[in-house]
């Protein structure tokens, strides 16, 4: 399983990599959209996993570019509680949307295993 995180907070990223590292999933991080099309152009991951709270972000251009790829991997996407309405536009371009805390509870399974019988959810 190969994953590719698009996340800036360094709390989340350190605990994606060490988790990722403990159950053999290959995590590879980009920390700017604007970097996604270049890695994407490198790796072929089986699982995304975008961070929708991350003020700033070009949202639509960066899930603008996941959509061209061909076979578009599946998309998770994480948010908090009390950002969840502010990043619902985002969530039907996402296969799952998660709580940061669902998010770190299920974070093995989902690097061991992506969205599994859990898309759409």
């Amino acid at each position: 399983m190969s994953v590719l995180v698009l996340c800036k907070d360094l709390f989340f990223t350190a605990r994606i990599g060490e988790t990722g590292r403990l159950v053999g999933t290959a995590v590879e991080f980009v920390r700017r959209p604007e970097e996604l099309e270049s890695t994407l152009g490198k790796a072929a991951p089986e699982l995304v996993i975008v961070d929708l709270t991350t003020p700033g972000w070009d949202y639509a251009g960066l899930f603008a570019v996941l959509e061209r790829r061909e076979p578009r991997p599946p998309v998770l996407g994480f948010t908090t509680h009390v950002l969840a309405k502010a990043t619902q536009p985002w969530h039907p371009r996402c296969d799952r949307v998660v709580t940061k805390e669902t998010f770190t509870q299920e974070l093995p399974d989902i690097l061991r295993h992506g969205l599994g019988a859990r898309s759409r959810a």
